[in-house]
């Protein structure tokens, strides 16, 4: 069908405004990343706008040196393998059992999982309990605190259930005729069915995991278990960095704001990198974990 006057200037409109949007996004990233290798008195005259002025890769040399940042990149690297892990370990654990019409007071079940999301949106109010229950148990300043306490996410549950609702229950019927048990039916079946879904959960989680620092700034006293994320609040809303800096360089090669620049371009190599290469699967596993529910 030949598109009318009308459709392409729909068409038209519609790419200018979604290009204008994805630069008005990636914009703030361009300047960062500009400003870490520009000349310090550019950055701050505000002669960097898109390219760096004047290159200049002082403040990467520091960071480099820097034992304490390197210390939180591994906390965090730490935090983000294992807690992955563990999320994906109990989300794949809770989704399977809730997708079976089989499973006696599953309606229940899955209401009191959709209601903890609502509660959780609703805003803080559970906050200082949740503190409090982690007290009790003896988790604060714990590594294990940040990996367990906070591994399942209701909606990825939520996501992960819809897409095992999907597969047919004739190849379950036919696996369990063969003398499958449920663990080999979800190990043999359902979970090499399920890689789209698993690769976006999985990266849901782990983008969750790398960024999150509240938690961590509330639950964690000792510096040498701090996350990357916790130090670099320290450093942009602190501007804590004079620890980072060696006042015999700092006029003449780089300033606190090209030292801060440079630590958040490091910070976020690592999810720059690994996302291109599993886009395809997010977005496929985002398309089939919504068909139902």
């Amino acid at each position: 069908m030949k598109p009318t006057n009308g459709d392409k200037i729909f068409y038209t409109a519609n790419y200018i405004f979604l290009t204008l949007v994805s630069l008005a996004a990636l914009y703030p990233f361009l300047y960062v990343l500009s400003a870490s290798f520009s000349a310090p008195e550019a950055v701050v005259t505000g002669k960097v706008v898109l390219f760096p002025v004047d290159v200049n890769i002082s403040a990467y040399v520091q960071v480099m040196r820097e034992s304490s940042l390197w210390l939180a990149y591994a906390n965090t690297v730490f935090y983000t393998v294992l807690g992955t892990a563990a999320s994906m370990l109990l989300t794949v654990l809770g989704a399977y059992p809730l997708s079976k019409s089989r499973l006696a007071g599953g309606a229940i079940f899955s209401f009191i999982i959709s209601l903890t999301l609502w509660i959780n949106m609703s805003g803080s109010a559970g906050m200082i309990p949740f503190y409090l229950n982690l007290r009790d148990m003896n988790m604060l300043d714990s590594r294990f605190a940040i990996i367990i306490a906070f591994a399942v996410g209701t909606f990825n549950v939520i996501l992960m259930k819809s897409f095992f609702g999907n597969i047919p229950e004739a190849m379950e019927e036919s696996a369990k005729i063969d003398g499958a048990n449920d663990f080999q039916i979800l190990w043999k079946i359902y979970l090499p069915l399920s890689v789209p879904s698993l690769v976006t959960v999985g990266l849901f989680y782990a983008v969750a995991r790398w960024n999150s620092y509240f938690w961590s700034m509330i639950l964690l006293k000792d510096p040498h278990k701090l996350p990357l994320q916790v130090l670099l609040k320290k450093l942009i809303v602190e501007m804590n960095v004079e620890q980072m800096m060696d006042t015999v360089d700092v006029v003449v090669s780089y300033s606190k704001e090209t030292l801060i620049y440079a630590t958040i371009i490091v910070s976020v190599i690592p999810i720059v990198l690994v996302y291109p290469f599993i886009q395809s699967y997010f977005v496929k596993g985002m398309i089939l974990g919504a068909v139902k529910e």
